[in-house]
């Protein structure tokens, strides 16, 4: 990732596959609400927590890869 990119969670895109809310994404990843919450409403973010990145592909039953998408400032 260079200076002038960003990434942006898909999670939205894969609670909906499921259709799953947010809240239920939380509690089936274990990864507090207020995450889930910021890291799917975000356009775009210089910073995630890895562990919380795996925890979303296991649940959604995808690589780390497919949950994100490099995006410019």
């Amino acid at each position: 990732m260079s200076r002038g990119e960003l990434v942006r969670l898909r999670i939205k895109e894969f609670a909906a596959r499921e259709n799953w809310t947010l809240t239920e994404v939380a509690e089936r990843s274990g990864v507090p609400y207020s995450t889930i919450k910021t890291y799917a409403r975000s356009p775009g973010m210089a910073m995630v927590d890895i562990g919380a990145l795996l925890k979303l592909a296991r649940i959604f039953d995808v690589s780390v890869e497919d949950l994100f998408e490099v995006v410019e400032k």
